[in-house]
């Protein structure tokens, strides 16, 4: 396993996005956890997951309470496994989302996912979505908060842009670790913030790395030259796209979603499939 890092902390090349696991279409608790556990053995070291991961009004937090029973049953070492999880977005429980960053309402979540993780600080807490009605100052200022009081260890942001990074960075004081944003084939918007985490030397963490939900399967289909590098390599598109990503920078660790341990398994592959310049070129 290749390994990166996040903070001062090492991690594998490849996280584990639990979210397939706790929303529509999710599987039964047991393939889940066979699914969590095969990339443990796997050496994935780093799960990232929310509170908001869940599908009824009365489910919040699913996706932490799943992780940490995962982990819990899991024969083997697990100190050295960094879980993420993300606080200001909400799922009323009716399949919308909303999002909610006033400072109480993250400290108060973050405590709620303190007690489903089971834990006394969590190893990296991330602001989930920017709220248009909580100026950002606000709410990175509590996530500041959150750190200085010690019930995390580190924090990063999600779905932030250029300024967003750069104003979060400078609030918590130099100690923005990561930064989560979509980004795949398909979804590219991310680039400058790519290139501003790769000069700041702050993890850059893609979500749906495979074009989301439901879309994986059809990657090298929607983007040829991923589905015929794939095929001449011998290897599926979704690993080709890991690999592709894994080569844009060290910052770079891709975080695919999985819900059977097989998905997990062939996305840990990207890490040895080392592509050419002339593959980069035609993939870029």
């Amino acid at each position: 396993m290749e390994y990166r890092r996040i903070g001062d902390i090492q991690v594998s090349a490849i996280g584990l996005g639990e979210m397939p696991m706790s929303i529509e279409g999710r599987p039964d608790e047991s393939r889940s956890i066979r699914t969590i556990h095969a990339a443990l053995d796997a050496g994935v070291t780093l799960i990232d997951t929310a509170d908001a991961y869940h599908l009824y009004a009365d489910d919040v937090g699913h996706g932490e309470s799943l992780v940490a029973k995962a982990l819990a049953s899991y024969p083997g070492d697990t100190s050295n496994v960094l879980v993420a999880t993300k606080g200001g977005h909400l799922r009323p429980g009716d399949g919308s989302w909303t999002v909610d960053s006033r400072p109480e309402y993250l400290k108060a979540a973050c405590e709620a996912s303190l007690k489903r993780l089971g834990v006394e600080a969590i190893g990296l807490y991330q602001h989930h979505r920017p709220d248009p009605k909580v100026p950002y100052a606000d709410a990175i200022g509590a996530i500041r908060d959150l750190l200085d009081a010690g019930k995390i260890r580190m924090a990063g942001i999600s779905n932030a842009n250029p300024a967003q990074i750069r104003e979060a960075y400078d609030i918590l004081g130099g100690r923005l670790v990561s930064v989560q944003n979509q980004y795949s084939p398909q979804f590219r918007s991310s680039e400058p913030e790519l290139r501003l985490c790769d000069e700041l030397g702050i993890a850059f963490l893609p979500w749906a790395p495979l074009g989301g939900s439901g879309r994986a399967g059809q990657l090298g289909e929607r983007h040829q030259a991923f589905g015929r590098i794939a095929a001449e390599r011998g290897v599926s598109p979704q690993r080709v796209c890991l690999a592709w990503m894994l080569a844009k920078s060290p910052v770079v660790i891709p975080i695919p979603g999985a819900s059977r341990p097989e998905t997990i398994l062939d996305s840990v592959a990207a890490v040895d499939l080392k592509l050419t310049p002339e593959e980069l070129a035609a993939l870029d």
